[in-house]
């Protein structure tokens, strides 16, 4: 056994080396806290982002169609003045024009927010977009195509909201 071997050379070894871990036990030690702080801080900070994040979409949600009500509010107002002349006059063709025009604004309006009317005369029948209501033998006219329309149809960018009812060119 050597000197370096000895029981009290250890002792001695290790006495020199206790004060510096004992102040990286210590540093160590208030790195872990600092960390955990961080982390805790974080955690919360992101747990806010998530409870604003939801409350601004539930906001965006709840007042999302205020646009398009904004838009609609003249066309109401256009209604009710049309109302009020019909009560002050018996010539019918203002009335029709007044009508003619208030359609033309809501067709306008929901173009603007990306609501197109189905094209449907002269076109071929789609089940995708139409709805056939009667089938009518039609001579001249090939089969499937539309030759009337009862109600019109409306598309928002790619997807129907209501599909158009027609009437199509029944085959010979």
């Amino acid at each position: 056994m050597t000197v370096q071997d000895t029981p009290e050379h250890e002792d001695a070894d290790l006495e020199g080396v206790e004060p510096e871990t004992a102040a990286e036990g210590a540093d160590v030690a208030a790195q872990l806290r600092d960390a955990q702080d961080r982390l805790l801080r974080t955690q919360a900070e992101l747990e806010n982002f998530r409870k604003r994040s939801r409350r601004e979409y539930e906001e965006a949600q709840r007042y999302r169609e205020i646009d398009l009500l904004r838009d609609l509010l003249p066309v109401l107002d256009n209604a009710h003045r049309a109302i009020e002349a019909a009560d002050k006059t018996a010539d019918i063709e203002s009335l029709r024009s007044g009508f003619r025009m208030m359609a033309q604004q809501i067709e306008k309006l929901l173009g603007s927010h990306g609501c197109l009317t189905i094209e449907t005369d002269g076109a071929s029948f789609d089940p995708t977009i139409h709805d056939a209501i009667l089938q009518q033998p039609m001579p001249g006219v090939t089969a499937g195509t539309i030759v009337g329309t009862a109600t019109k149809g409306y598309r928002l960018h790619d997807r129907v909201v209501r599909p158009a009812q027609v009437i199509v060119a029944k085959g010979e």
